[in-house]
């Protein structure tokens, strides 16, 4: 929400009321942070690191936590909307601001795809549709109605996120006290977790963590909202926190639930190829009513996801079209709605071609590449913040950049290749719109 106004649109036509506070904005980052990761990532994620799955789960949470105070410094002092995108302008070069828009649109596009493969997921199996066949079409579909929900306008009410999470919340509890109640107590699972473990490399760790550090970002949404936050140096980095507090605690819990379904006899290994893990569960622990609770929880729950990012993405659309780092077609903003339709549109789009693609995995491994990489960029414009402008020591940014870069290279190599090739192919793009355009790069301000 927000995220495409620029600093000269602040300048120019006044900011925005600050009237969210700490609770506000603490909702708003669960709701975009509490879907895809809890209901699709954790179930074969746990597959593959077993009882590495909680570790991988604190692992990411302490990087990103790291990568939020980084963002919360950069917010409190510069608290307009573009997140990274308008921080790598400011505190570094035109090229890295671009390097982080670029890759915020490729992963977030991931991501979102993710999000509406696990809805659909999620929609059938609520309606009793088994099989798989109806899962991409049924994926587009909802790319399309949320697109056309999004040309409508931004402006998305307090009272609705806070529904939708509640919902979700609702929905999570739900299954984590069923599950604590079938393994309440049990000691063969403990065992088999053990004898399992014997399997799992250094490598299925760190790359876990990688995969689990995408499921964290939706923090940044908060950021991007540093214009409307009442009193951001103070606000915005409690928000951050309690959101990644939460959001930690409700994975771990999760993730120690899917080990104990798996080691118990539950045969995750057989819902590999499913994106609905947590319904499953459900359905064979509490029957068919706890499953219908739980895949509803997680419709809402992505497809709220979907919607924010949706908005937000196209945003940032709005932020480089006004730099000239994408075509300045898409800065055209709708006379009577003020919302940007061709920037909504292209975002619509990409995000309906990632999901033709029909592999949640690689989506969201693809996501954790360029998601790690946009966040270094966010640590080091952290690092260029003057003494009085920071918030925290250095070595939290030091820790965050380092962190990133680290979890990168643990990534699949195939993936990476391809991040590498987006990313050039998007310098190529700019150079492309550049010339046509007659405007060159602007310079940092910062």
């Amino acid at each position: 929400m927000n995220a495409g106004l620029s600093q000269t649109d602040t300048a120019d036509g006044g900011s925005l009321r600050r009237e969210i506070g700490v609770c506000g904005a603490t909702l708003l980052g669960l709701g975009s942070i509490v879907g895809s990761g809890v209901f699709v990532s954790l179930g074969w994620l746990t597959e593959r690191a077993l009882w590495m799955t909680p570790l991988a789960v604190l692992i990411a949470a302490a990087i990103a936590a790291c990568n939020g105070m980084s963002a919360a410094q950069l917010a409190a002092s510069h608290p307009v909307s573009g997140g990274s995108y308008e921080y790598g302008h400011r505190y570094l070069s035109p090229a890295w601001g671009f390097a982080a828009g670029w890759m915020f649109l490729c992963a977030k596009s991931a991501s979102a795809a993710t999000a509406a493969l696990g809805s659909a997921a999620y929609l059938l199996a609520l309606f009793g549709v088994s099989g798989t066949s109806w899962n991409t079409p049924l994926a587009l579909v909802l790319v399309l109605i949320l697109t056309g929900v999004s040309l409508g306008g931004l402006r998305r009410s307090t009272q609705v996120n806070t529904f939708i999470v509640g919902v979700t919340l609702i929905a999570i509890l739900v299954f984590l006290s069923l599950s604590a109640r079938q393994l309440f107590g049990r000691t063969d699972w403990m065992q088999a977790w053990d004898r399992r473990g014997t399997r799992i490399g250094w490598r299925t760790l760190f790359e876990s963590s990688a995969l689990m550090f995408v499921a964290y970002t939706g923090y940044g949404r908060i950021a991007t909202l540093g214009e409307e936050i009442r009193d951001p140096r103070r606000n915005i980095p409690m928000a951050i926190l309690l959101t990644l507090s939460i959001s930690a605690g409700l994975y771990l819990c999760v993730s120690m639930a899917c080990l104990g379904f798996d080691a118990s006899g539950g045969h995750l290994v057989s819902t590999a190829g499913a994106t609905s893990p947590l319904q499953q569960m459900a359905a064979a622990w509490g029957g068919p009513l706890t499953a219908w609770i739980v895949s509803v929880g997680a419709v809402t729950a992505m497809l709220g996801v979907l919607l924010n990012l949706l908005l937000g993405l196209s945003r940032v659309a709005l932020a480089m079209a006004r730099r000239h780092d994408v075509p300045p077609l898409f800065a055209r903003l709708d006379r009577t709605r003020h919302t940007p339709r061709w920037a909504v549109s292209l975002i619509g789009i990409v995000i309906g071609g990632l999901v033709l693609i029909g592999d949640v995995r690689w989506t969201w491994s693809f996501s954790a590449v360029t998601v790690l990489c946009y966040y270094g960029v966010t640590n080091a414009a952290a690092l260029r913040l003057r003494p009085e402008q920071q918030l925290y020591p250095r070595v939290v940014s030091w820790c965050g950049m380092l962190g990133c870069l680290f979890l990168s290279i643990w990534v699949a190599p195939r993936v990476w290749v391809t991040g590498l090739v987006v990313l050039v192919a998007g310098f190529g793009w700019r150079m492309l719109v550049h010339r046509v355009c007659g405007r060159g790069p602007q310079q940092a301000t910062g």
